[in-house]
């Protein structure tokens, strides 16, 4: 029996959605995910999400990147995944569980969502990192680029702070620094331009992916570790290739907010595994 799946993005960063509810769980493997990823002869996304039942939530987000394997978040397909449940029962509010944890999220607009992404990890072994070195200031350099923050939201990130993102051969250092024995599970690579107290110009790329129009855990991660480097305040926009993101590290009881649109694109059918 063929699969019913959707295509939405948040800012660009497009998913393949698969409600999985009804049979439990979706048994995907490595290369089957990938043949649905790849955007020459599949359907083509970022990531490929699957919906599943969930005792302590609302519901359980499976996420296999681009290149196959699994991975434990994404803030833009919480986001939509959420919006999905939302629509579904009419509610404010959902609870989406994730291999990174319990993940809230509220209506924020008609195609708005708020996802409260928890508490930033920023200990070394919990980035994780192969050695001991201060995470606001990595002793880390890449293409002349130095002392970027490396934050943990639900998965691994390092952001370099740069005077012009468009300048930045991105593609280039990202592909070099997710596969540096620093970073002993890969790592996501942030390139972030600070265009005042509250707005940052960021360009991600995703392991596993490449470049993306947009990263939800990026966007909280560059916001992080723009704030720890002291170069802005706590609350700012996040300007990604597909639109933007706003962010928020609360002081009280450090939980970073992500609040950004989604779209519905379209609606078809795959083979079941």
């Amino acid at each position: 029996m063929d699969m019913r799946f959707l295509k939405m993005n948040g800012c660009g960063n497009d998913f393949v959605i698969i409600d999985a509810r009804a049979r439990g769980a979706l048994p995907l493997s490595q290369a089957q995910a990938r043949a649905i990823a790849d955007r020459e002869t599949g359907v083509g996304c970022d990531q490929v999400i699957a919906v599943e039942r969930s005792i302590r939530g609302d519901a359980f987000m499976r996420i296999w990147n681009a290149d196959g394997g699994e991975v434990d978040a994404c803030g833009n397909a919480t986001r939509c995944v959420a919006w999905l449940l939302m629509e579904e029962g009419g509610a404010a509010n959902r609870r989406i569980e994730t291999p990174a944890g319990m993940l809230y999220a509220e209506r924020a607009g008609p195609s708005l969502i708020t996802v409260d992404m928890g508490s930033p990890l920023l200990k070394w072994e919990e980035i994780p990192l192969s050695r001991a070195m201060d995470t606001a200031r990595l002793d880390f350099s890449a293409n002349g680029l130095d002392a970027p923050g490396a934050v943990n939201m639900g998965n691994p990130h390092v952001v370099f702070f740069v005077e012009d993102v468009s300048g930045t051969p991105v593609a280039r250092i990202g592909a070099s620094v997710e596969v540096d024995p620093l970073f002993p599970q890969r790592v996501n690579v942030g390139f972030a331009e600070v265009r005042g107290a509250s707005q940052i110009r960021l360009r991600v790329w995703e392991r596993g992916v490449g470049l993306t129009k947009a990263c939800g855990t990026g966007a909280c991660a560059a916001v992080v570790a723009a704030h720890r480097q002291g170069r802005i305040g706590r609350t700012a926009e996040v300007l990604v290739d597909g639109g933007s993101l706003e962010i928020e590290w609360r002081a009280g009881d450090d939980r970073v907010l992500m609040t950004g649109p989604v779209e519905l694109e379209s609606s078809g059918d795959l083979p079941a595994p």
